[in-house]
């Protein structure tokens, strides 16, 4: 199959042949790297030579006459100073220079050849994971990030991959349209060798592709971050009682992130803030969205992102951003928004800004994001919220997670007992449902684990009045901090969503 050219390699050829001196090209894919730039210089008709600090040049770029050889220098100072001699018409690809640019005589070489490259039409490339760009070196480099692998290269490449299985026998290479959609959504964000891996891991362990196979690969470049968790979603939307409207909002964009959704003109959902009083259900509807639309979910801690150097902090949430933006699309769960930002206004005072320029990273990131990386926010303060966040653009949806009506609850209860083993139908539902208004969706579940504490003690199966008699002994939250919810449920009326189709008058 033919190769296909890339944004990258147009702006990397454009730049080759207007003489552009010195290129510092950022990323971790190397071979591919050095595979585009090939391909640059052949179109071109320059000669390619590498260099790296094990090798040397290869091919090995002409010697200086016998009368000019001196002392031996050390390889880096070496593979600059041979460029200084006339030689025209080349690319020179230095892998990996990124750790002598500290070096002042480096810079200073670099700073010299500059313009000699530019008049013999030659073109010196550093190639590098990291960008380390000292301000002497600012306006002569020029830095291209390679970006990863877009949608159009992973499907090309998985064709390319089926195309050369296609005479093995007993490995499955006829692929509906619909699960190759879903192979190349589970594939973005890996490298072309990452995905190159763990295609042939999955046709080694399931002889065909499969899209969990390659999700399973992400795991790896979350735990590597080391500020982002992996969090395996179980749970699923059936498991949460009640909850109508967001439970229809969440199911409308299922498929919210194919490519059949952009050309139809959708666009990719930003995110959705939950709200709501403790043990309504935000964290469990959180995790269920990941199951829902079949994303990995990557839950952030805002804790670690706060170190005690200086600039760590701001380091570490651009870290867990571009971490976020690899593995996509996903879904990046943030529990308890609120204490994760709480001290913005009076960050000046306490740790010298850093919580407000973390949190403005955070923010610009939330507005402008172009990668599909689904935010889910969860709630209980409202009022610790900074109001920036629940600006218009920030959130596709608000919603409002009430304490669960009468319905809800007959709902929650039955899912409870049949995750527990036993037939909601042995139970006298409405009667529960009535006597526990006020209760919310953890507490009830607690109900019935401390009945079923009672029961397992009494030596017999749990029976309707064990629920009745744990209710009775039970004070709910609504009931301790009333005010609180009131306040909350006020607020909510004219800025929130309700989650459910009943809502509390």
């Amino acid at each position: 199959m033919e190769a296909m050219e890339t944004p990258f390699e147009r702006e990397l050829e454009v730049l080759v042949r207007a003489r552009y001196p010195l290129l510092y090209v950022v990323t971790p894919e190397e071979r591919r790297a050095e595979e585009l730039v090939r391909l640059t210089a052949n179109r071109l008709q320059k000669r390619l030579h590498i260099w790296t600090l094990t090798r040397g040049y290869e091919p090995p770029l002409p010697l200086p006459p016998e009368g000019e050889r001196r002392e031996r220098l050390s390889p880096e100072i070496e593979a600059l100073t041979m460029l200084f001699r006339p030689y025209e018409n080349a690319v020179l690809l230095l892998k990996d220079f990124h750790p002598y640019l500290n070096d002042a005589r480096v810079i200073r070489l670099l700073r010299d050849l500059s313009p000699r490259l530019h008049s013999s039409g030659r073109t010196l490339i550093l190639l590098s994971p990291l960008l380390k760009l000292p301000s002497e070196l600012e306006k002569e480099l020029t830095v291209l990030e390679m970006p990863l692998p877009s949608r159009e290269e992973i499907a090309h490449k998985l064709r390319e991959i089926l195309l050369m299985l296609r005479d093995k026998p007993g490995v499955q290479t006829e692929v509906p349209p619909d699960e190759f959609e879903e192979l190349v959504q589970a594939a973005q964000g890996l490298t072309m060798e990452e995905i190159e891996n763990v295609c042939a891991r999955s046709i080694v362990e399931h002889r065909q592709l499969k899209a969990g196979v390659i999700l399973t690969e992400k795991q790896q470049i979350v735990r590597k971050s080391g500020v982002l968790e992996y969090y395996a979603a179980q749970e699923r939307l059936e498991d949460i009682g009640g909850l109508d409207v967001l439970k229809e909002w969440l199911r409308k964009r299922r498929a919210a992130f194919s490519e059949q959704a952009r050309e139809f003109g959708l666009p990719t959902p930003k995110g959705v803030l939950l709200l709501g009083v403790q043990g309504c259900g935000k964290s469990l509807t959180a995790k269920a969205i990941a199951n829902l639309w079949g994303l990995p979910m990557l839950r952030f801690d805002v804790g670690r992102v706060f170190g005690s150097l200086v600039g760590a902090s701001e380091a570490n949430m651009r870290l867990a951003i571009r971490t976020a933006e690899a593995v996509a699309p996903c879904i990046l769960w943030i529990d308890e928004l609120e204490k994760a930002f709480s001290g913005v206004q009076s960050s000046s005072m306490s740790d010298a800004g850093t919580t407000a320029r973390v949190f403005a990273t955070f923010l610009t990131w939330l507005q402008e994001k172009k990668a599909p990386v689904f935010v889910v926010a969860t709630a209980n303060d409202v009022s610790l919220l900074p109001p920036e966040l629940l600006r218009k653009g920030r959130f596709d949806e608000i919603f409002f997670l009430d304490l669960p009506t009468e319905s809800e609850r007959e709902q929650i209860f039955a899912i409870h007992l049949r995750k527990r083993k036993r037939d909601p139908a042995q139970f006298n539902l409405k009667q529960l449902a009535q006597v526990t208004k006020g209760f919310s969706g953890a507490e009830i579940e607690q109900v019935i684990i401390g009945a079923l504490f009672t029961a397992f003690d009494a030596g017999r199966d749990l029976t309707t009045d064990d629920l009745l008699a744990e209710i009775k002994a039970t004070v709910p939250l609504s009931v301790m901090m009333r005010e609180e919810i009131d306040e909350l449920r006020t607020w909510a009326q004219l800025r929130a969503r309700p989650a459910s189709q009943c809502p509390h008058s």
